[in-house]
């Protein structure tokens, strides 16, 4: 990895209600703004169901640790910008800012991470590190 170094991809061409219902699911998460359309549109008054700010995290994570390995990320952390809707396209962008040393004389990569929904507004926005050595 070289500083300037990036990758681009994709991490869903339309998030589907049924995924956000999944990640509900999974993370335990029932939030009714995420899942009721009736809560979220008249008691919450929101346009529809939004997904979960984690949701988006663990896509652009995935993305993430497919690029630079899973065992060599030592910090990752994110901003959420924006709500995520149904039927957005969602694509991360990870580039590489700097190769330092870090305090364990490790060869590491400190990387940028920022999401953005099709209409290339930022989601989420945030850093990473990963052991390049």
């Amino acid at each position: 990895m070289q500083p300037g170094e990036s990758r681009v991809e994709v991490l869903t061409d339309d998030l589907t209600r049924t995924q956000i219902v999944q990640y509900a699911g999974a993370s335990g998460d029932y939030n009714p703004v995420h899942t009721d359309e009736v809560f979220a549109t008249q008691a919450a008054g929101f346009p529809s169901v939004f997904a979960h700010g984690m949701l988006t995290m663990g896509l652009t994570a995935r993305a993430l640790t497919e690029w630079v390995g899973d065992d060599v990320l030592t910090k990752f952390g994110v901003r959420f910008k924006k709500q995520v809707w149904p039927g957005d396209r969602l694509i991360a962008t990870l580039t590489v800012e700097a190769v330092r040393t870090d305090d364990d004389g490790r060869r590491v990569a400190d990387i940028t991470v920022v999401t953005t929904n099709g209409d290339g507004d930022e989601v989420v926005t945030g850093y990473a590190t990963a052991r390049i050595d």
